[in-house]
């Protein structure tokens, strides 16, 4: 035998630097999905700064990255099928580092809005190719172990947002966050370039149409959301927002069925294995980044937390996801993937109502087993519903599989930022003591004198605490839905 003949790798061994190939990828998207926790941890600074936000435009800022990372992640998967993943990659990393330098340049709150944006595009772009070229790197028999590791990444990646951007915010402000992570950007960009695999083409339809008319769907329903509590809940802007995003969906799925070539094709979701695995990731995500946008103001504004004490003090989230996520797949394979899913998403659910109870005077002890029991949650479930997603296609539509879980996780990660940040607001401005008037608990601490401060701080904590619950239900209530649709792979 040549040394020719022997060069070539057996399909069932993989690509030769497999493991390199996973860290590198699972770097790539932990830095996407770090951002989003670590602008949370800026809200108080961002809150205090020149730009002045309201408490609508602070969610705007922490949503419009993932309100486009969410609506072009599957279409960005469908670039990767089709030009290459390898290429989709390396563009996502460019974009995503000059939205960051634009964000930071940013000399208003729109500005800012739009660098984000443009963030998130990058972002679109590099994380369906991170998790297909993570399975295209690895052999049939190792593809659940690589995409447990995968996720467990990207889960872990709050805890590294929120640890970086706390030791960055504690020195700088808040535009050293964006002015830290466009190198990291660069550098991963120059490493990719060199390591990452090139991917075969497969013919996919891009569906520009169904983009636009699903992405304008998704900032309807935001935009009632979020301008919910300034515009009145009977405002013309915000039920008209809520109905044309009824519509606009309405329009996408008809659109969908008729299209030859759909963004989305409706009818995979008859497969209950992949739609289980959808809205389980969308739900569990939701419960997560929930937390992520409180968390910040909690501890620096009720506990008296450092940004960097911050960052740290959600470390305990990381033990569950690092430990859980990559046990997952045998707990699963013992147990059946039913139970492991519905025992994960009922931990979220516990951990959520357990942190309602939270005031000034709850130790952090408690706090902190509170954030493990959470993550023991999401270690358990969401890498045995991210093997349903990418399970339940075709491998020749990896990048739809891919782009499908990611924009899961982000359209839950937006909501979850909405819909709790939007219950804060409602019922943070309605327990405040008489005669001050703010959205937000900085805004309300500066406003008031040293004698309101503990009542601004027990209407902060007591809206946190009505946030938690209504997000907690909605997870309980999902997770026997999702448990319900849940089904084994086919052999």
């Amino acid at each position: 035998m040549t040394l020719q003949t022997a060069l070539p790798t057996p399909a069932d061994q993989g690509h030769p630097r497999r493991t390199l190939i996973l860290a590198l990828m699972a770097a790539c998207a932990t830095m996407t999905v770090a951002l989003v926790a670590a602008i949370n941890l800026a809200v108080p600074k961002l809150a205090a700064s020149s730009l002045h936000p309201s408490a609508a435009q602070l969610l705007w800022i922490v949503d419009a990255y993932v309100i486009v990372f969410a609506c072009l992640l599957i279409p960005a998967g469908a670039v990767g099928d089709r030009y290459g993943r390898k290429g989709a990659l390396l563009a996502g990393l460019a974009v995503f580092a000059a939205g960051c330098v634009a964000s930071a340049l940013a000399p208003d709150v729109g500005a800012l809005i739009a660098g984000r944006a443009v963030t998130g595009l990058g972002a679109a772009l590099v994380m369906p190719a991170t998790l297909s070229l993570t399975v295209q790197a690895f052999p049939p028999r190792l593809r659940a172990q690589a995409i447990a590791s995968w996720t467990a990444a990207t889960g872990i990646a709050g805890i590294v947002g929120n640890i970086g951007g706390g030791l960055v915010l504690e020195y700088l402000p808040w535009q050293g966050l964006f002015w830290a992570v466009a190198p990291v950007m660069l550098i991963l960009l120059a490493l990719s370039a060199r390591i990452a695999p090139r991917s075969e083409r497969h013919p996919a339809d891009l569906d520009l149409v169904g983009c636009g008319v699903l992405v304008l769907a998704f900032v309807a329903l935001l935009y009632g959301i979020i301008e919910g509590p300034e515009l009145g809940w009977s405002s013309s802007p915000v039920l008209g927002a809520f109905a044309a995003s009824a519509l606009v969906l309405g329009l996408f799925v008809a659109y969908a069925l008729r299209a030859a070539h759909p963004l989305i094709d409706p009818r995979i979701f008859r497969v209950a294995r992949l739609r289980s695995g959808v809205s389980g990731v969308t739900v569990t995500f939701f419960g997560l980044f929930a937390l992520f946008f409180v968390n910040a103001q909690y501890l620096q504004y009720v506990k008296g937390f450092s940004p960097l004490l911050t960052g740290v003090a959600i470390g305990p989230l990381a033990l569950g996801m690092m430990v859980v996520s990559r046990r997952s797949v045998a707990l699963a394979a013992r147990f059946g993937g039913r139970r492991v899913v519905l025992a994960g998403m009922l931990a979220v659910a516990c951990g959520l109502g357990l942190l309602s109870t939270v005031d000034p005077e709850t130790p952090y002890a408690g706090y902190a087993a509170y954030l493990v029991l959470m993550s023991v949650g999401m270690g358990l479930a969401v890498p045995a519903l991210s093997t349903a997603v990418i399970g339940g296609l075709p491998p020749a539509r990896a990048g739809l599989g891919s782009g499908l879980n990611g924009a899961a996780r982000e359209v839950g990660s937006a909501l979850g930022v909405a819909v709790l940040g939007t219950i804060l607001s409602t019922r943070f401005a309605a327990g405040l003591p008489a005669g001050v008037h703010a959205r937000t608990i900085g805004q309300a601490l500066a406003r008031s004198g040293p004698d309101a401060h503990a009542r601004v701080v027990s209407a902060f904590t007591d809206a946190m605490a009505a946030g938690y619950r209504v997000i907690a239900l909605i997870v309980l209530a999902a997770a026997f839905v999702v448990a319900f649709w849940y089904r084994p792979a086919e052999k």
